[in-house]
């Protein structure tokens, strides 16, 4: 959605952005997949025309069958407002009268994809409250890829020691991660809930594309 503009203390918008970008696109690589930025700006994310319709083509062009997405309850507005335009994109995206205004625009999809919430972080919504999960996915024999992934996102280190008071991020997630785990007998595990509102599909594709077990 956003290309970390306000992640630094040190840099302007432009360059850490800049910075952020290709950390991306290198954390991206690891997994051979491709990155692509909304280009929306930190901490004014919000549901309106303008962000679901690029969010509608975004979707339009990768054609995905399915989408995870931040959870509906996160820590900070832009996380819960991204959920909201990624759910409301997985829904326009196969409406052939909603026009994004791109010329030529990507055309409609065939299909409403699979849409999934992942965990938000330390697994807590803003109250402190356990926000709960339905499927857990077990990453143990990943866990080192995640967090090599992670690990390319330098800046953030630096951003989240000074703003949130975290200097071992890397760590923390894996933490997060075992404790996710311990609930279902695995080293460590992710956390997702499916979004099964009516036109969205029913069956669990992300479980039984991974292995997923209910919880």
């Amino acid at each position: 959605m956003t290309p970390g503009d306000c992640g630094s203390r040190e840099l302007p918008p432009a360059e850490i952005a800049c910075v952020r970008l290709e950390e991306a696109r290198s954390a991206a690589a690891k997994i051979r997949a491709k990155y692509h930025c909304l280009d929306y700006r930190d901490l004014v994310v919000c549901y309106d025309a303008p962000t679901v319709r690029r969010a509608v083509e975004l979707i339009r062009k990768i054609d995905p069958t399915l989408v995870i997405t931040h959870s509906p309850q996160d820590y900070m507005l832009d996380h819960e407002f991204t959920s909201l335009v990624a759910r409301s994109a997985c829904f326009g995206a196969p409406a052939p009268n909603f026009a994004t205004g791109e010329v030529p625009g990507a055309p409609s999809t065939g299909r409403v994809p699979h849409l999934y919430y992942a965990a938000p972080i330390e697994g807590k919504d803003i109250f402190g409250a356990p926000v709960p999960f339905s499927l857990a996915v077990d990453i143990s024999e990943v866990i080192g890829l995640k967090a090599g992934m992670l690990a390319c996102h330098k800046s953030q280190r630096e951003w989240l020691r000074a703003q949130h008071g975290i200097d071992e991020y890397l760590e923390a997630m894996k933490r997060w991660s075992a404790d996710v785990g311990r609930r279902i007998g695995m080293e460590y595990a992710e956390g997702f809930r499916q979004h099964l509102g009516h036109a969205y599909p029913q069956n669990d594709l992300l479980g039984e594309l991974l292995g997923g077990r209910k919880v």
